[in-house]
């Protein structure tokens, strides 16, 4: 990886594992289906959940939030970053409900001693420090996918380009708050308890999707809990403990596979099927590749349909 931020997924496997090896314990995301508040309280302790959606790019930043409102004391008593770089945004959105849950959750040493460092200043000069520390950074782009053909840190979005966007919401000293880089400020949402937040952000998040199309699904909520497997554990179901520690055996598999680099095994595949569709006689080869730019195609206007589970560039 290079010296600057690559593209990461909105997933909860990655999340999980880059938190943990940031060194903070017992935490673990879980995606959210459904917007209800319910749900979410199943999921109990919540310590915030992060918002993945399409950045409006032609929309002018303006003084007053569209909702809520801006707290700009807010930051002298709880953690709020500027975003300074392009590709952080997800790693950010998460350091932001974890650094204000230090006593609720053990984030490490580490991070803490960042959060120590970075509380005197201003939200400009703490996302100075996030994007260049090397230690944050490194464990960031571990969980990127690997291209040998496209440097993420050195691209820019283009107007044409889909640009996804992660921020935080996260009850802090009593507030709701939504912790977003790309503002000036936190936002508050009013007044909202540890026990009230399912309930209060729920409604805060359906009104921001209907700021959107009707036609526009591309959304992701993962939400920050404690580790299932402790709860499982507490109750003595085993068979839920069990399910878990097959979704933690897959998440590793996956993020196995998203640091591997496929170009050469594919290459060498495609060599031998080329070599069987020439055997097979003339126009085999050409009728071949049509079928397969056809369903391709196919594929696009099909991914097209569907939600943004990866976000293609960060805003």
């Amino acid at each position: 990886m290079s010296a600057g931020w690559n593209t990461i997924e909105s997933d909860a496997g990655v999340f999980t594992y880059l938190v943990d090896n940031l060194g903070v314990k017992d935490v673990q995301f879980e995606e959210l289906i459904a917007l209800d508040a319910d749900y979410l309280k199943q999921q109990s302790p919540v310590y915030g959940v992060i918002f993945l959606f399409k950045y409006p790019t032609g929309e002018k930043p303006t003084d007053i939030p569209k909702d809520g409102t801006f707290d700009f004391g807010a930051a002298e008593n709880l953690f709020f970053a500027a975003q300074t770089i392009q590709n952080a945004c997800g790693t950010q959105a998460l350091l932001s409900v974890l650094l204000n849950k230090d006593g609720e959750v053990d984030i490490g040493s580490q991070l803490r001693d960042f959060k120590d460092f970075t509380g005197a200043f201003p939200s400009e000069l703490r996302g100075e420090a996030l994007s260049n520390s090397e230690l944050i950074r490194d464990v960031h782009n571990s969980f990127a996918r690997a291209s040998p053909f496209i440097d993420e840190t050195q691209r820019t979005a283009t107007e044409d380009d889909d640009v996804y966007h992660f921020i935080a919401y996260t009850p802090i000293n009593g507030t709701l708050y939504e912790l977003d880089g790309l503002q000036p400020a936190p936002i508050s949402h009013g007044s909202c308890s540890f026990f009230d937040f399912p309930e209060k952000v729920i409604p805060v998040l359906q009104r921001r999707i209907e700021r959107y199309p009707a036609s526009e699904i591309r959304f992701n909520l993962l939400a920050m809990v404690r580790d299932l497997r402790i709860r499982a554990r507490e109750i003595g179901d085993n068979e839920w403990l069990v399910r878990e520690e097959q979704k933690r055996t897959a998440w590793q598999w996956e993020n196995a596979l998203r640091r591997h680099n496929f170009v050469g095994f594919v290459s060498e595949v495609l060599k031998g099927v080329v070599r069987g569709k020439i055997k097979e006689g003339e126009g085999a080869y050409e009728r071949w590749v049509e079928e397969a730019v056809g369903k391709t195609k196919k594929r696009i206007e099909e991914k097209g349909k569907k939600g943004a589970g990866e976000a293609g560039v960060e805003a």
